[in-house]
């Protein structure tokens, strides 16, 4: 109770906080520290008199300056860049094509192979048969993409063609056996299975073969000049000439009332003849369209037929063979 009988009127005993003995203690070494006037002579002593002009100084202002220049070179080296990055690129498309056209004309003309020969692969014979393969065929790999289809169905049609005629001469044979009178219906119909099957490939189904293959337009010429007669074929077998050899409409229909089977057997082949027809007819208007996106013409075939001639081993060597022959007359003679 002693601390409430204080007088809180009376003034507080005055208490310094730096008389402690510590705080003095650490204060003592700075008394000799004065207040440090800039402007005094001491503080100034170091310094000379003379001031510097505005005039002197310099105008510009003291602003941190961009590098501006650098800005074109850049944009120059990396157009530059891009220019040989450009470069590279069409010289990796161009030794790319480079290499495809190679292709092609080692393909073309047997070039890369052992010997520089071509080895044929059609007809697709076995290995012990004594007669070898004639012709080299690969869609694939000779004939360009946007023809290949239609060149596959030229082929297809000659296959087709090649099964009716031999479904002619089994149709000849029973007209044959149903009187010995058709006898030479049934030997016209053997020789032109003989002769048409090899004859309508190398005529007409090679020659469009080559065509597609090289864009040869004196090919397209050959192939149709043939092939018209082809049609013409085709329409004279489905009308069926007694004693031509074609089990046609006029042979099968005859024999309706003689002997109903053989006349089925030759309605048949005279279907497969007139489905030739329809398919021969559709084909050739289909390839006159891919000759006429090709560019070819008759101007052009000339050119490819003199400069075949020219070129032609056999046909210079069988002229100059018949030149001297003929300077060797001329000077016996004289």
């Amino acid at each position: 109770m002693s601390g409430f009988d204080c007088n809180p009127f009376v003034d507080p005993v005055d208490v310094n906080p730096f008389q402690d003995d510590s705080i003095s203690q650490a204060t003592s070494g700075y008394e000799s520290v004065g207040e440090f006037n800039p402007f005094s002579e001491s503080g100034m002593g170091k310094h000379t008199g003379s001031t510097i002009p505005i005039s002197a100084a310099s105008s510009q202002p003291a602003v941190l300056q961009t590098s501006v220049e650098s800005t074109p070179q850049a944009a120059a080296t990396a157009a530059k860049a891009e220019l040989i990055k450009q470069q590279q690129e069409l010289e990796r498309k161009a030794a790319e094509l480079e290499q495809k056209e190679e292709e092609l004309r080692n393909r073309t003309t047997g070039r890369g192979l052992p010997n520089g020969v071509r080895e044929n692969n059609w007809p697709p014979l076995p290995k012990f048969f004594p007669v070898n393969p004639c012709f080299y065929q690969d869609f694939e790999e000779e004939i360009p993409e946007e023809y290949r289809r239609i060149c596959k169905r030229m082929y297809y049609l000659w296959m087709f063609h090649s099964a009716t005629l031999f479904l002619n001469v089994l149709a000849c044979l029973a007209y044959f056996t149903a009187s010995s009178e058709n006898g030479v219906d049934f030997g016209l119909s053997i020789l032109w299975f003989i002769l048409f099957t090899p004859v309508s490939f190398i005529c007409w189904y090679r020659p469009v073969y080559k065509a597609f293959r090289s864009d040869s337009s004196f090919s397209f010429f050959f192939f149709f000049f043939v092939f018209f007669f082809q049609v013409a074929v085709y329409i004279i077998q489905c009308v069926g000439i007694p004693r031509w050899g074609n089990s046609g409409w006029i042979t099968s229909i005859s024999m309706i009332r003689s002997n109903l089977a053989v006349a089925v057997i030759m309605m048949v082949v005279a279907g497969f003849l007139t489905v030739n027809l329809v398919l021969a007819v559709i084909l050739l208007k289909m390839v006159h369209s891919k000759y006429r996106r090709t560019g070819a013409s008759f101007s052009k075939a000339q050119v490819e037929f003199s400069q075949g001639v020219l070129t032609n081993r056999t046909l210079q060597t069988a002229t100059a063979s018949a030149a001297v022959s003929a300077a060797q007359h001329t000077f016996q003679g004289n």
